[in-house]
């Protein structure tokens, strides 16, 4: 493993190493215990990086010239105030995942939706104060596919003399799943995006930036959690792969899940788990009493249920056991201790999925109560699926035939991004010419979703919304559908959390299923996986004014127009109004 990917990764999360962290990426506030909320100062600097994998060396988009990138850190209730500089010739946006950005909406991040990109050698300050949240969430480029070298941790610690809902763990370690092209991303794109294919599969998951020794010329270039026995460390899991959902395990040890999308859990243990791109979990390891003379592999591989093609392989990092003068054998290298391996479910385990999936749920206690909306005010129902568009004029096409491109869509609506951002155009009422307001809340073509699918598949462009009054309570109900073959997508809202109420196979029926929602304790998240072939129902309250983006986190259905905009309102009172712009808000 090269040394800076090591330091940077150690699994050491102390206050100690905190500050130490802060000299290198990060002007810390010097409180004591005893002070409040502060603000944290950053500065990005966006910089080409030449880094070597899988044996080949290539310039990509960093930001400090680190890869990943570095770790935010602060407390809830703090304001974090981050200088972005772009040095490279892309277009750049930074997506802080899962922060609410109550009343600053600017600061979200997604290209052309809350801003225009910041362009070369322009800046930008991201201003927002992080409330009511804390645990674990990540920061990631919200352009085109440069996430797929721009990802960092995003830590909420709890406030000041607040503690965690369970006992504090030995250490805290971020530990990022990502995906590596040996090509440029943005090349895999733009030629999947010229021709209608799909776009070619990267060539390795990462762990903390590093493929591991199941693939060629990267022994050396190995993840490595080191632990002492009879302790317990809190994993800090964070799905930043680029299209591809994974299933996680470490041998011969179980996990307890205490946290999902920085929300906390009822723990309950696994000895495999399931995290989609966006999604987040916290997770307790607790080492062997003694120390076990072995090594453990902790392995990452795809869930994939589509008809494309996928990377099928399979990411490694190792589990090593600290040795003192007093364990047995404490002397025998690490490569002569016997090396086991975890199971891991089979490639489309859709049944340990829907398993898995249905065990999580909130906390729901006073000090962290579930806030289910009882009532609904407005209800939707989203089709989620592919597609297709028809290939330009004297050009020969490689979608699903030579005369398509594939396309991805909701209620048949695929999303084309404006050239100016929707917040601006809101803000200011100048939205005539840029988005409309009749997104369908219903499919206008009804078919059965989970069937034999309808001939035609083109799905139609547009830039429409959905216009919520402010403290609106929503329920939606997205459905995949078989058009051009099911899938799980995992979808993220930005600006708000949701609660899951009900998920199920086949087709949804709005006379039976609802009868079975969960409004008790269901699980709190920010992004979750529409089941393949099936539904799933979530609820929120709309009480974040501003402009906020519905995708699939699978990069390659978004570049497709798998997304929407939700338009919330004002409310009557002060902290209830979106404030203007900042003054540098980046142009178009």
């Amino acid at each position: 493993m090269g040394a800076a990917g090591f330091l940077f990764y150690s699994p050491t999360f102390v206050v100690a190493f905190l500050l130490a962290l802060s000299s290198l990426w990060v002007d810390f506030p010097r409180v004591s215990a005893a002070n409040g909320p502060v603000t944290r100062h950053y500065k990005f600097d966006i910089i080409l990086k030449n880094v070597t994998r899988l044996g080949r060396t290539k310039s990509i988009v960093t930001v400090n010239g680190k890869f990943p990138g570095p770790r935010i850190v602060a407390r809830e209730g703090d304001r974090v105030l981050l200088t972005v500089v772009n040095h490279v010739p892309n277009n750049i946006s930074l997506h802080w995942h899962g922060i609410r950005q109550l009343q600053s909406g600017w600061a979200d991040g997604p290209s052309y939706i809350t801003q225009c990109p910041i362009q070369t050698n322009q800046s930008y300050v991201y201003n927002f104060t992080i409330t009511g949240q804390r645990g674990t969430l990540f920061w990631h480029a919200h352009i085109s596919w440069l996430r797929a070298t721009l990802y960092g941790p995003l830590i909420i610690l709890p406030k000041h003399n607040d503690s965690y809902p369970f006992a504090k763990p030995h250490e805290e370690v971020p530990i990022m799943f990502g995906q590596w092209w040996n090509v440029d991303p943005e090349a895999v794109i733009s030629e999947a995006l010229r021709t209608g294919n799909g776009p070619n599969v990267s060539d390795a998951y990462t762990i903390n930036g590093l493929p591991g020794p199941l693939y060629n010329c990267s022994r050396k270039d190995t993840f490595r959690l080191k632990v002492e026995p009879g302790k317990t460390y809190l994993l800090r899991l964070i799905n930043a792969a680029v299209n591809d959902e994974l299933f996680f395990s470490i041998a011969n040890h179980t996990l307890t899940i205490v946290e999902a999308d920085a929300v906390y859990v009822k723990p309950f243990k696994t000895n495999v788990l399931l995290i989609a791109p966006g999604q987040t979990t916290n997770v307790l390891l607790k080492t062997k009493p003694h120390y076990p003379n072995a090594t453990f592999l902790m392995l990452a591989r795809p869930y994939f249920t589509g008809m494309g093609t996928f990377n099928n392989s399979t990411v490694a990092g190792i589990l090593e056991y600290s040795t003192t003068l007093s364990s047995p054998s404490s002397s025998s290298p690490v490569r002569n201790r016997p090396l086991f391996r975890p199971v891991l479910p089979r490639i489309g385990d859709t049944l340990f999925v829907a398993n898995f999936s249905s065990k999580f749920r909130s906390l729901a206690s006073a000090k962290f109560p579930a806030k289910v909306p009882q009532t609904v005010e407005k209800r939707f129902f989203f089709t989620v699926g592919q597609g297709t568009i028809p290939c330009p004029k004297n050009q020969t096409c490689q979608g699903p035939n030579n005369r398509t491109k594939f396309a991805a869509s909701f209620n048949n609506i695929s999303f084309v991004l404006p050239s100016i951002a929707l917040l601006q155009t809101h803000f200011f009422g100048q939205f005539s010419e840029v988005y409309s307001t009749d997104f369908p809340t219903f499919p206008l073509h009804p078919f059965n979703y989970t069937g034999t699918p309808p001939n035609n598949t083109n799905v139609r462009n547009g830039t429409k919304v959905v216009v919520l009054p402010f403290n609106t309570s929503v329920e939606l109900v997205m459905q995949d559908t078989s058009i051009l073959g099911c899938e799980s997508h995992p979808l993220h809202l930005h600006g708000f959390n949701f609660f899951v109420v009900g998920q199920g196979f086949g087709n949804f029926d709005a006379n039976r299923d609802p009868s079975s929602f969960n409004i008790v304790n269901p699980v709190e998240r920010n992004t979750v996986g529409v089941p393949t072939g099936g539904w799933v129902a979530i609820r929120f309250l709309a009480d974040n004014p501003g402009v906020w983006l519905m995708h699939c986190h699978f990069d390659i259905h978004l570049s497709w127009g798998l997304r929407m905009a939700w338009i919330v309102q004002n409310g009557k009172l002060p902290n209830q109004k979106l404030p203007p712009p900042p003054s540098d808000l980046p142009k178009c």
